[in-house]
């Protein structure tokens, strides 16, 4: 806008023109999603994880809402993690903010498993009876993000984090069965490739354990395995002349 009017013969700099469209209450067009956003007649849940560290899988489950980019708008996509394994129990995208598609994805995680405490952030799909009804005919307890606090459930949003950069921003989607295929394919790799403080799933068996400090001895071991017998890895070429 400013280089045009410039080109017009206007002097005229950026700021000046910010403010203009201020004043005229003009600005871009463009999507807006609020994926969080709550209703007063709803319940809000106290907040339990506060100086609590998960000591085991099932634990803690916390779910959030994020928006998709796609070629042409974008979608809403729920997930559902677990707060030990930081595992990816659901996950479910819709073109509407309905709870709906957020409940598909609880009742499809608590078919593999169930945890102690379910923590979201206070939107209307998950303050909404139907969602809060299912958690505790479950006896789950129910816990709430504190209104604009967003680090209460960090975990989540380091994913929404992994799954843009790694997914989403290399990968035009023009459809929704295409952003499907590439976010489940995404949370395959991620759930049982990438590596993670902790490898234990949650529907698998929560005494077993897996800390960072094995991967850190175990690659150690590797660099000194292939310095000392070059050749016997693969990609590896021998020095040792015959």
């Amino acid at each position: 806008m400013t280089a045009a009017l410039r080109r017009m013969g206007h002097r005229v700099n950026h700021k000046r023109v910010a403010r203009l469209l201020r004043t005229m209450g003009i600005e871009a067009i463009y999507p807006k999603p609020r994926s969080s956003s709550n209703q007063s007649e709803h319940i809000i849940h106290p907040y339990l994880l506060r100086n609590l560290i998960p000591s085991h899988s099932n634990e803690v489950w916390a779910a959030d809402i994020t928006y998709i980019r796609m070629h042409q708008g974008f979608l809403y996509l729920v997930a559902i993690m677990d707060w030990y394994s930081r595992y990816v129990v659901s996950f479910q995208i819709s073109n509407t903010l309905e709870t709906s598609f957020c409940l598909d994805a609880l009742e499809t995680a608590l078919e593999r498993s169930c945890p102690e405490i379910f923590n979201t952030d206070q939107g209307v799909q998950f303050t909404s009876e139907e969602f809060t009804s299912t958690l505790k005919q479950a006896d789950i307890r129910i816990s709430m993000d504190g209104k604009g606090r967003v680090f209460d459930n960090i975990f989540v949003e380091r994913l929404w984090r992994s799954v843009k950069y790694e997914e989403v921003y290399l990968n035009e989607y023009r459809t929704g069965w295409e952003a499907e295929k590439g976010l489940s394919r995404y949370f395959r790799h991620y759930n049982e490739e990438r590596p993670s403080c902790h490898v234990v799933a949650p529907y698998e068996n929560r005494n077993m354990r897996v800390y960072p400090h094995c991967f850190f001895i175990f690659s150690i071991f590797l660099s000194y395995a292939v310095g000392l017998y070059p050749g016997v890895f693969p990609g590896e070429t021998s020095s040792v002349s015959p």
